[in-house]
């Protein structure tokens, strides 16, 4: 009787084998849903944020982070941790909106190319290779020079030039999908194209179009960030990382750091999020993966 466990008390004293494990799903969940919370955090609290309340105010000029001004304040006293939350929720709706159109891009080709074949399947890997060989950083400059740039042209860039993995990923699923038994049984009810793209190869692909979406996110900021920074992305009048970083760059000479570290440690930190958000995703979709202790 001394053995056992009488008490609650005795009980969350046990070893802990006797304890609940939490497994990798849960602790996916768990990251996901505070990733999320901070992200939405992030995003409300810029879009609470007017562009004009972010106000000049001479008498605090170059201000070093303080606790009145955690992030320090610019040449014209601008608070930098106002300037950054707004930054980082441009850049955060530029990641979506880009993110997402790269998935509906490499869906439709991923899925049209193996499944029509012949002409169609060649000319997807084409153009795949055909963008893939121009460095990135030089495509999205023209393609945002091409739309007029500011906000469009940046994100008609970064979302044209995203798609190319995705797409092969897909291209590649679909290939393997098209030769299962249920695919060919399809095939042998005469089942169109079309409802075995709907019914059969869509729903398979689901999984690779949520975690990419996910894993283009970060690319998507830190390409509009840097265009941004070269001077060829969104109006220096927009308060965008980028353009936060521009401008810093002619005081860190005279010692005003904090002007381009924090808001730089903070998109490093939103891109390692979302990347890790991702990976936290992969896992619970992954069978093999999501159900180990």
């Amino acid at each position: 009787m001394s053995s056992e466990l009488k008490t609650e008390k005795d009980f969350k004293k046990a070893p802990g084998r006797l304890r609940p494990v939490r497994g990798t799903r849960e602790q996916a969940i768990l990251h996901i849903s505070l990733f999320l919370l901070i992200l939405a955090g992030i995003m409300i609290a810029g879009s609470r944020i007017p562009s004009g309340s972010i106000y000049v105010d001479l008498e605090q000029i170059s201000q070093p982070p303080s606790l009145k001004h955690l992030f320090g304040t610019d040449w014209v006293g601008r608070d930098m941790l106002t300037r950054t939350m707004k930054g980082l929720s441009l850049s955060i709706w530029v990641g979506i909106i880009c993110s997402l159109a790269s998935t509906l891009t490499a869906a439709l080709f991923g899925i049209l190319a193996p499944t029509l074949g012949g002409r169609a399947d060649a000319l997807v890997s084409w153009l795949v290779d055909l963008t893939l060989s121009v460095p990135h950083t030089i495509l999205i400059i023209l393609i945002s020079i091409a739309c007029g740039g500011g906000f469009r042209g940046i994100v008609a860039g970064v979302a044209a030039t995203h798609w190319t993995s995705l797409t092969r990923v897909i291209r590649a699923e679909v290939l393997r999908i098209n030769t299962s038994e249920y695919v060919r049984a399809s095939r042998q009810f005469g089942k169109s194209r079309r409802y075995i793209a709907r019914n059969h190869l869509l729903p398979h692909v689901i999984p690779q179009m949520v975690v990419g979406t996910v894993l283009v996110f970060p690319h998507a900021i830190l390409h509009e960030a840097s265009i941004t920074f070269l001077g060829f992305g969104l109006p220096p009048h927009e308060p965008a990382i980028g353009v936060i970083l521009s401008e810093s760059m002619k005081y860190l000479t005279s010692g005003q750091w904090w002007l381009a570290f924090f808001p730089g440690l903070c998109l490093i930190m939103v891109s390692v999020m979302v990347s890790a958000l991702g990976r936290s995703l992969e896992r619970i979709l992954n069978p093999a993966t999501a159900y180990k202790k």
